[in-house]
């Protein structure tokens, strides 16, 4: 199959597989601890079900979404995922050039290969910068710096790992920076020779160009990796994101948030906007599903800040989901960066266009011409099933 023939990301993730040896695509899919939170995150999603009205003119129908006072052409963007340059060389470019292309955002991740300058270059008005606060202040705040100088105008600070993650799948492969293979392991790779080429061609795993300016002059892949490790994960107060507030002159998200009560507090110190995560499950194994959540942070901030969600998104039906349930806008992750893996900016690229077929098409089974018009009444959930005096299926309700 080619990706032009992927008709779902469950597609793109197989040619991903296919692509990639087996440590490093298990890089992109594995979790932490037993993995609970993996299959959760899909599970929730899957306990709603979409209710349509029927009648209804859906001839044409506009899933564009404002957020920031910027128009996009989707509801979704792309989440920060760390590393991409592993799994394709100048991933960041890709998975940037893509979002630009097709109009919803993108966020660079602190951990990226390619430096903020690079990526700034395609697009800086789609583009958003992630912040791995550093344990050295200074670091933290020249990285503020340079993604203000080259254009961005959203900050996203996650918070939601301050403490290395016990990612066992990861450990048992041996996948870190630099990889680090078994023999077992490097046969297997030998059955994915173009990536095992393209890898060594380039001179194995890519420098962390962000990271690498505050390490010594001439510092190799390895030892940038090392000092990356040196400075995150690193603990954040509610003191730092006052001071990250005032240094930063545009919008500020937080990315990792999930109780309401955080929620609330964010928005009393200004913060513009939150992503409700826990980290596609990668952060806490027994941390609540995003979408299950989301209700609840609804219903204590109302329209305070702007409501983004990830985690567990695989449809354009989940997206939908998501609106229904109370939030602005949603973010992908392991979508695109399979996408990019399996094909270059080719795959990201199919990647958003199934999502936005898919939302597409749902808009238009479900009787809802506009996404901005969705809401409760478009949804049954699976507690609340139960039929009601009248024979008429229950609708949800706030949660």
């Amino acid at each position: 199959m080619k990706i032009g023939d992927a008709l779902s990301i469950g597609d793109i993730e197989r040619l991903a597989k296919r692509r990639l040896p087996r440590v490093v695509y298990e890089g992109i899919a594995s979790g932490v601890e037993d993995e609970h939170g993996l299959t959760r995150n899909e599970e929730e999603f899957r306990r709603y079900r979409l209710l349509p009205r029927h009648l209804v003119g859906v001839s044409q129908r506009d899933q564009s979404t404002s957020l920031f006072g910027h128009t996009y052409a989707s509801p979704f963007g792309i989440s920060p995922t760390g590393v991409a340059g592993v799994f394709r060389r100048d991933a960041e470019l890709m998975l940037a050039q893509a979002a630009a292309d097709a109009n919803v955002p993108f966020v660079m991740s602190g951990a990226s290969m390619v430096s903020i300058e690079r990526v700034a270059r395609i697009n800086p008005a789609n583009t958003w910068f992630q912040l791995y606060a550093a344990r050295d202040a200074k670091i933290s705040d020249d990285f503020l710096r340079r993604a203000r100088d080259a254009g961005f105008g959203t900050l996203m600070l996650t918070v939601d790992n301050p403490v290395p993650p016990k990612r066992e799948r990861d450990m048992r492969n041996g996948f870190r920076l630099p990889p680090k293979l078994a023999p077992l392991d490097l046969l297997e790779a030998l059955r994915h020779l173009p990536w095992v080429f393209d890898y060594l061609r380039h001179g194995g795993m890519p420098v962390m160009e962000t990271w690498a300016p505050y390490t010594t002059p001439g510092a190799n892949a390895a030892e940038v990796a090392r000092f990356f490790r040196t400075q995150s994960p690193s603990v954040q107060t509610w003191r730092d994101l006052d001071s990250f507030r005032r240094a930063w002159p545009g919008k500020l998200v937080i990315k990792g948030i999930m109780r309401p009560s955080d929620a609330m507090r964010c928005a009393e110190q200004g913060v513009d906007g939150i992503v409700i995560s826990n980290h596609g499950g990668k952060a806490l194994d027994r941390a609540p599903a995003s979408i299950e959540i989301l209700p609840r942070i609804k219903a204590a901030v109302g329209g305070r800040l702007a409501l983004m969600l990830d985690s567990g998104v695989r449809r354009g039906s989940d997206i939908i989901v998501a609106r229904c349930l109370g939030a602005d806008f949603v973010f992908v992750g392991r979508a695109t960066l399979y996408g990019v893996a399996a094909a270059g900016l080719a795959g990201a690229a199919r990647a958003l266009a199934i999502l936005r077929e898919e939302v597409d098409t749902n808009l238009g089974l479900i009787g809802c011409p506009r996404f901005d018009d969705l809401g409760r009444d478009f949804l049954l959930r699976d507690s609340e099933e139960s039929a009601a005096p009248d024979g008429v299926p229950t609708i949800v309700e706030a949660i």
